[in-house]
């Protein structure tokens, strides 16, 4: 991991892992989510809800904390990673508001748009994603989540990263052509994250109360990649409806992209739409927004050796795979602040892993050059 945690052998058995879950109290088949603690809106169901929080005892030694990860990485194959939770309470508005065509936009390898694809095919709905590209006349050749995105029927329209700076302006062209076509469009912004979509990550913050709930109280952190906003305000909504922030409980973003303060005001702005839009009341100001800055290192989706190295030491350790974009600079940043000061985050952190894992595929040459 570019320091202390590099070359660890890896002797932890799965005996041994199995004593680590119990011990932490990890046994995740046997709890359900008390849904009546918060009114939630209505959601169609997609994800493979609860996912579990796991202990990283070997990683979390090295790094002097007691580490989990909580495995939203594992929501379902095809639809796996943050997205889908969010997605679960916007097609139940499309589906309210009588939509036939969901139309949204990402980037090429965009995680959002192939969950947002295979979710609509589910569902017996199209899909038009408009998607980011350096040359829009000749797009990208199909893997990965692209090809996942064209094997779910998308309908796929290239932008240029000019293009990209009015996509809300571009979204609703869209959205006016499908109209015309006698088709009922509903539009999603980036990453799901809007009042609705951030829903889903009220509910994991339920889902993470319950989990902390079965340990022993300590002052606690959990990490998420910051990407689109969604993920961190239903967290931090979450957070102060079941009163976290009295508990020691603290939400940290990582920046993937962009900076601290447009994330503070992104994520300040939803907290707010949520009181607004679904009356929740829970008061969210700019100053309990925690973002840190300083960990994209080339810029959004670009990977350099150090953050690849990361990511491939926590498989060989952890057999956790994180992805390049999202969780692997996130997590990058996290092991880079512990080294610096182990109490950085308080005696417990949990690492929120969003998925990801099809965004590997288009590095594997730059992967092969550390694996080999």
């Amino acid at each position: 991991m570019g320091g202390p945690i590099s070359g660890l052998p890896f002797t932890f058995s799965a005996l041994e892992a199995r004593s680590a879950l119990a011990a932490a109290g990890c046994n995740v088949m046997k709890y359900r989510v008390d849904m009546s603690r918060i009114e939630y809106p209505e959601r169609v169901r997609l994800a493979r809800l609860p996912t579990a929080l796991e202990p990283l005892v070997r990683t979390g030694e090295l790094l002097g904390v007691e580490l989990y990860i909580k495995r939203d990485d594992t929501t379902g194959t095809e639809l796996s990673g943050n997205k889908i939770r969010k997605l679960e309470f916007l097609f139940a508005d499309a589906r309210a508001r009588g939509a036939d065509t969901i139309i949204t936009c990402g980037g090429e390898q965009s995680n959002h748009c192939r969950a947002t694809a295979l979710a609509a095919a589910r569902l017996g709905l199209r899909s038009v994603l408009l998607l980011r590209t350096d040359d829009p006349a000749n797009p990208p050749a199909l893997s990965s989540n692209l090809l996942l995105d064209r094997l779910a029927g998308a309908e796929l329209v290239w932008i240029s990263r000019a293009e990209w700076a009015r996509r809300a302006e571009l979204l609703k062209f869209q959205a006016e052509r499908v109209r015309a076509a006698g088709r009922t469009p509903y539009i999603i912004p980036e990453g799901g994250s809007n009042a609705i979509g951030s829903w889903g990550y009220v509910l994991a913050a339920q889902e993470l109360a319950d989990d902390l709930a079965r340990l022993p109280a300590k002052p606690t952190t959990i990490v998420y990649a910051a990407g689109s906003g969604g993920t961190g305000a239903g967290l931090l909504v979450g957070s102060k409806l079941l009163g976290l922030d009295k508990k020691d409980i603290r939400m940290t973003g990582i920046c993937v992209c962009d900076d601290r303060q447009y994330f503070v005001d992104t994520i300040h702005r939803i907290c707010s739409d949520l009181d607004q839009q679904f009356g929740c009341n829970a008061g969210v100001e700019p100053t309990d927004i925690d973002i840190i800055d300083g960990y994209i290192g080339l810029g959004y989706a670009e990977s350099q050796p150090a953050e690849l190295e990361v990511l491939c030491d926590m498989v060989r350790r952890e057999a956790i795979v994180l992805d390049p974009v999202y969780t692997g600079k996130a997590f990058y940043g996290l092991v880079k602040e512990l080294e610096s000061d182990s109490a950085r985050f308080g005696q417990r952190v949990v690492f929120l892993h969003t998925g990801g894992i099809f965004g590997l595929f288009p590095l594997a040459e730059k992967l092969a050059q550390i694996v080999n």
